[in-house]
């Protein structure tokens, strides 16, 4: 399917390029950046990761896009949809989610691309709902989706992460699409 790009005042949520691997890395591999997640990925864990983002937007036409700058920045991060890949009590369903290169934190372009995919999942997905996650410590990551009008409904234990480890617990966030939408 051919993979969609949405647009938002500032920016472009874009299909992935091979250049986009470089940057993609420097958040990925960044101990800062991952701090809420097991470790940073290594070169080949970061390429693995847009090779399956790529191929979810390829099967689907959306996903998690590169979001770069209108006019400026070719890659600012990734923000996207995704199906969740494992079993939970919220599942089956499709996350939003976000990774902003650091120079352009607190900038507000995490919520412009996540408003624009939110926009796609219920205008032309007619998705009934959207959920995201984070750890409990991801202040930042909690109340963006907070911001973005997602209502929080408790924890839950991630799959992937083994018992016992710090970050397996996991706050869920949801968000109905609106009426009539």
């Amino acid at each position: 399917m051919t993979p969609r790009t949405l647009f938002s005042p500032r920016l472009a949520l874009r299909p992935w390029r091979p250049e986009d691997l470089e940057p993609l890395f420097a958040i990925n591999g960044d101990p800062d950046s991952m701090r809420h997640f097991p470790a940073p990925m290594t070169r080949a864990e970061s390429d693995a990761w847009a090779e399956r983002m790529q191929t979810h937007m390829e099967a689907h036409g959306w996903g998690f896009w590169v979001v770069e700058e209108r006019g400026g920045a070719p890659f600012v991060g990734v923000v996207g949809l995704m199906t969740v890949p494992w079993e939970a009590r919220f599942t089956p369903a499709v996350e939003i989610g976000w990774r902003i290169t650091p120079g352009f934190r607190f900038r507000g372009y995490a919520e412009e691309a996540a408003r624009a995919a939110l926009d796609f999942a219920f205008g032309e997905l007619h998705l009934p709902e959207v959920v995201s996650f984070t750890v409990p410590g991801n202040e930042g990551s909690w109340r963006l989706m907070e911001r973005l009008g997602m209502r929080a409904d408790g924890t839950f234990e991630h799959p992937r992460l083994p018992p016992g480890h710090p970050l397996r617990q996991h706050l869920l966030y949801r968000l109905a699409a609106p009426p009539g939408g």
